[in-house]
């Protein structure tokens, strides 16, 4: 059924406006009518029909200034114009259409022509309406994508970067292709004076590629600051990525394990391009190669998580990048390239600036971004023992801060947990929620590691530290600590935890106990003042380190104890 419009009738001819007026009113439309088209252009600002039916010439206002004003005034609504004319050439017909008319018919009007042209036009008005509708629409439902994504993103940079965003010895530049970024870049002091750098690269760009970015940094922030080594975390993110990306993603990494106090750099690349330890000594630049598959791809049973062991010394620079450097190109459509890269670096006299060099050469090089780019440097000027990184206490491991109660707890570790368990991240798990001493959780670990240690290899398995003279000693001590582990069919090492807090005082007592026949503890510590000799620095350290240190005379049992004051 026809709808009724309003329709505004503009002709400067009396007999000829009121004869179309009577035929539109007898099709059922309202009508108001003009006698020029300066009284059109009033009337459609107060009326606001959704129909002109137009005269081209008029007194005062002619039609095609009308329809031009008309449709400035109807904005983004359509309201269409169909010009009445006795017009007959094609130069005249088509002034009407370029003055802003939709369409004409010529005078005189035959009523079912009339008719069919208004009901054209209101099927346009439907349709122009649709999709002005549809169209703010999917700008609100765009505008609220944004907001969620901006929302979500704020909460990803905090957690994916939370760790070297301030790291003094990091430098890094991030550019991501689309909002979220599909590199991530975590960082984290580990206990036992370690530093734990992950660079990744998930596949493809945006919001998809950066969606496996939360669990891998919860993994590694959280296994990190248990004290789980960085094979375990490896081991536990692949595991993770595996079971919840799609088949076709997966994430290229680098994971650096350093150890300056040991002077030791361990290096995992899964698929990212070559990083490079420059030595600061020689100038020489060790390539820090991919030779394994990219996380997410291996089952755990076949996950490869052996790690190549570098020397490390003070002054020297970790570089890593994504393959998004590499691939960035100029107008030329040319890659930026590995070497350009290597020239950069071969070009570059002061390791201190060589980060801004890269960064300078892909500015003149105008590179555009096809992917998600990172460029890291870490330096290693770290003085030994300090938290340049990201501070095991500062993580998030609750959802609320626990204050310290009194309470104890004791397990026992038998031959087959001893050699297949490692108690110390389950250990750590309960120390960190003492809030007081979680800003020295990284010593405790220091002097829960040594105590299992001197439990486990020289009272349950009776080894002697006397072997590890030099460096082949060391390895000849190991061999000999597999053997013994392996055929051991007895024996324990307990491990005691008592927490103590009296208001905003308190302390934490372990007691680490052992099956074996016991030793002088005192005479041992005695014996640790012989600089040359690689083994017994143990039991000292645990000393200096801890606030009280006692034994029981058969030395089968040792306690630490680490107080804390004014905690409220």
């Amino acid at each position: 059924m026809p709808r009724r419009l309003s329709i505004l009738i503009a002709e400067d001819g009396a007999a000829d406006r009121m004869l179309l007026a009577a035929i539109v009113r007898q099709q059922g439309h309202h009508v108001v009518t003009a006698a020029n088209g300066a009284e059109a252009v009033e009337l459609f600002e107060r009326e606001r029909p959704q129909l002109v039916l137009m005269d081209a010439l008029m007194p005062v206002m002619d039609g095609f200034e009308a329809a031009q004003q008309i449709k400035r005034l109807a904005g983004n609504e359509l309201v269409p114009i169909i010009f009445l004319t006795s017009l007959t050439e094609n130069e005249a017909l088509v002034r009407c259409l370029e003055a802003g008319g939709d369409d004409f018919i010529a005078k005189p009007y035959n009523p079912i022509i009339l008719e069919a042209k208004i009901q054209a036009m209101h099927r346009l008005r439907r349709l122009q309406a649709t999709v002005l509708e549809q169209r703010d629409l999917i700008g609100h439902r765009n505008q609220q994508l944004l907001d969620e994504q901006r929302a979500a993103k704020a909460i990803f940079d905090k957690v994916a970067h939370a760790g070297c965003l301030n790291a003094p010895n990091i430098r890094y530049r991030q550019s991501p292709r689309a909002l979220f970024n599909g590199d991530l870049l975590l960082a984290a002091d580990a206990p036992a004076g370690r530093m734990f750098v992950l660079l990744g690269d998930f596949t493809g760009h945006g919001l998809p590629a950066a969606i496996g970015a939360m669990p891998l940094a919860e993994t590694f922030y959280g296994m990190t600051a248990k004290g789980y080594s960085s094979n375990q975390i490896l081991r536990d993110i692949n595991a993770k990525l595996k079971l919840i990306l799609p088949v076709e993603m997966f994430c290229c990494a680098t994971f650096l394990d350093i150890s300056l106090e040991q002077g030791i750099l361990r290096v995992w690349n899964g698929g990212l391009p070559d990083g490079y330890l420059l030595k600061a000594a020689d100038n020489e630049r060790l390539p820090l190669r991919s030779k394994h598959l990219p996380l997410g791809v291996r089952e755990a049973s076949s996950f490869d998580d052996s790690f190549e062991t570098l020397p490390l010394a003070a002054g020297d620079r970790l570089l890593l990048l994504s393959d998004g450097l590499l691939e960035s190109r100029n107008a030329d459509d040319q890659l930026f390239g590995e070497q350009r890269l290597l020239a950069v670096m071969e070009a570059n006299g002061n390791p201190a600036t060589l980060f801004d060099d890269i960064q300078e050469a892909l500015h003149t090089f105008h590179g555009q971004i096809l992917d998600d780019l990172s460029l890291v440097e870490v330096s290693m000027f770290i003085e030994p023992g300090t938290a340049a990184l990201h501070p095991l206490h500062a993580y998030p491991l609750g959802s609320r801060e626990r204050r310290p109660r009194d309470w104890s707890t004791c397990f026992e570790l038998r031959p087959d947990s001893l050699r297949t368990a490692d108690p110390l991240p389950m250990t750590m798990q309960l120390l960190l929620q003492i809030s007081p001493l979680r800003y020295r959780i990284g010593t405790i670990f220091t002097v829960l590691t040594e105590l299992y240690s001197n439990a486990l290899e020289h009272g349950v398995l009776s080894l002697d530290s006397s072997i590890k003279r030099d460096a082949e000693g060391f390895a000849s001590y190991y061999r000999e600590r597999q053997q013994r582990l392996d055929a051991l069919d007895e024996g324990f090492v307990s491990i005691e935890l008592t927490v103590k807090s009296e208001g905003a005082n308190g302390y934490l007592r372990i007691a680490v106990r052992d099956s074996g026949a016991g030793f002088d503890v005192q005479r041992a510590l005695n014996q640790q003042y012989c600089s040359e000799r690689l083994g017994g620095r143990g039991l000292r350290m645990i000393r200096q380190l801890s606030e009280r240190f006692h034994w029981q005379p058969d030395g089968k049992v040792l306690n630490v104890e680490f107080h804390w004051s004014g905690h409220a």
